[in-house]
């Protein structure tokens, strides 16, 4: 009889749970705290009241994975929008014209998405749930990890024997001292600190408005005289906008009530401003500051059969960059298929923990190749985005000017947009991609878009921008020359 031990019941472990309990006899979640009883509140996620999204790779791996997940979602509220085509993207040099390109986010509450996943994971039976338990170590030793110690509400240590033990207890994973106390090496850890800073609102939509209008993000001008602030707004479930404003600690975003309303107004777009004049706010601003890009490198390590890590406690990047909860998916999915193949057994983890590791790479190395960029720019131009935005400044005059020259094709060139957008949703390149013209001499170059322009191309946004909004405008053009 094979027995594994999830450590943590959030988004990774309860994923994780899902694929081992196809492949082994019994499994138990060792969760911290207490599950809500519907989509609410789960202590110690934090960063569960701001932005998330699934992005085109992990949604395809959640239907693969858990067939029929994404529709109840949608089913429940949740929103799927195409990029560009469903997003309404203001990048650092202009706006993006709508194109199909494939990539895609769904976008809806933590909330909902952790209640809907647990609902279809747990409901079965074929995974136990200990509430309340805190892991204090591992048993074993450097070479085999053999269960663990968890108290519970009571304080009471107990071991827990098990054949496979995972670590899914994110971001504040102790992993590496639990290692550490049955004897094994420090694991090496690389972090990369743009110094990016997020607040997030709530708010009631109308009722013309809550569902119709696509995804709204807003990035500081690459011409910029210092630090600046970005903006995203995404539809989630009940008739609701979420709302995030971005900064570096230069510029952190206003965390009270007055000063997130002026700061949506000092926004170089009047979109997102406009949209919540219209908007009821619900509840207060929420502070978000841990960003940094961090990851742990366990598969360095020697060889420790039994132990393995996941999600968060191992690869965390910055959350602006959206990979999260698609990473978990892409790992769980590899789990899946190399417990199928081979079975799951203590000895295979390591060879799967470098496995694991892979998955995640490319989101690394795409978060901290940017949030470098950004971190060194943060005294001067674009010092912020929201989200990630590939056309930050580079270093020399150069870089600068092809830079420019990039990112003015980007805005109109349908094939440059799908590289751009299908890379970011972590969907692979597949062969020779679709021919472009050269970014230095476009045949057909289209001027760029003025804010009228970029809402028009948004059936019931522009409805609403050109015949019921409040006559805002004129205002707000003097307000931003003042």
């Amino acid at each position: 009889m094979t027995k594994a031990v999830v450590l943590g019941g959030g988004f990774a472990g309860v994923l994780t749970a899902e694929v081992l309990s196809r492949h082994v006899d019994e499994v138990t979640v060792i969760e911290g705290g207490r599950y809500p009883r519907g989509p609410g509140v789960r202590t110690g996620v934090p960063q569960a009241h701001h932005s998330h999204v699934l992005v085109t790779a992990g949604a395809e791996a959640l239907g693969t994975l858990l067939p029929g997940t994404l529709e109840e979602l949608r089913d429940r509220g949740a929103h799927r929008r195409g990029l560009p085509d469903g997003a309404l993207i203001l990048s650092a040099d202009g706006w993006f014209r709508r194109h199909e390109t494939g990539a895609h986010l769904v976008s809806c509450s933590r909330w909902l998405m952790d209640h809907v996943l647990r609902q279809r994971v747990l409901a079965g039976g074929a995974v136990e749930v200990r509430e309340g338990a805190r892991v204090l170590g591992l048993v074993g030793d450097a070479s085999h990890v053999t269960g663990v110690v968890v108290a519970g509400e009571g304080g009471a240590a107990e071991r827990v024997d098990a054949d496979i033990v995972v670590d899914a207890t994110g971001r504040r994973s102790r992993a590496d001292r639990w290692l550490a106390a049955i004897g094994g090496p420090g694991v090496e850890e690389e972090v990369v600190d743009p110094g990016l800073a997020y607040s997030t609102r709530i708010y009631r939509a109308p009722a013309g408005l809550a569902a119709g209008i696509p995804a709204v993000m807003l990035h500081p001008s690459a011409e910029g005289g210092g630090p600046a602030h970005g903006a995203t707004l995404f539809p989630i479930e009940d008739g609701r906008w979420i709302v995030t404003l971005t900064g570096t600690r230069e510029a952190t975003p206003p965390t009270d009530e007055r000063g997130f309303a002026d700061c949506v107004r000092a926004l170089r777009s009047p979109v997102v401003a406009e949209l919540l004049a219209a908007a009821e706010p619900l509840g207060g601003v929420r502070p978000f500051r841990a960003t940094a890009n961090r990851r742990r490198f366990y598969e360095r390590r020697p060889r420790t059969e039994g132990f393995l890590v996941v999600g968060d406690a191992l690869t965390a990047v910055n959350p602006v960059h959206s990979h999260g909860m698609s990473i978990a998916l892409l790992s769980a999915l590899r789990l899946d298929r190399a417990w199928a193949e081979h079975g799951a057994k203590p000895s295979g983890l390591p060879a799967l923990q470098a496995a694991v590791a892979e998955v995640a790479d490319t989101s690394w190395r795409m978060a901290t190749e940017q949030d470098r960029m950004r971190a060194a720019a943060a005294a001067g131009p674009a010092a912020a985005s929201a989200p990630a935005d590939p056309t930050a400044p580079a270093a020399s005059a150069a870089g600068r000017q092809m830079r420019a020259r990039m990112a003015r094709a980007l805005l109109t060139s349908p094939a440059l947009m799908s590289r751009l957008f299908r890379a970011q949703t972590l969907v692979p390149a597949q062969g020779a991609e679709e021919p472009t013209s050269h970014p230095q001499r476009p045949t057909h170059p289209n001027p760029p878009l003025d804010t009228d322009e970029a809402v028009a191309q948004f059936p019931v946004l522009s409805e609403w921008w050109f015949s019921e909004r409040p006559s805002r405008q004129a205002t707000w053009e003097e307000t931003r020359d003042d």
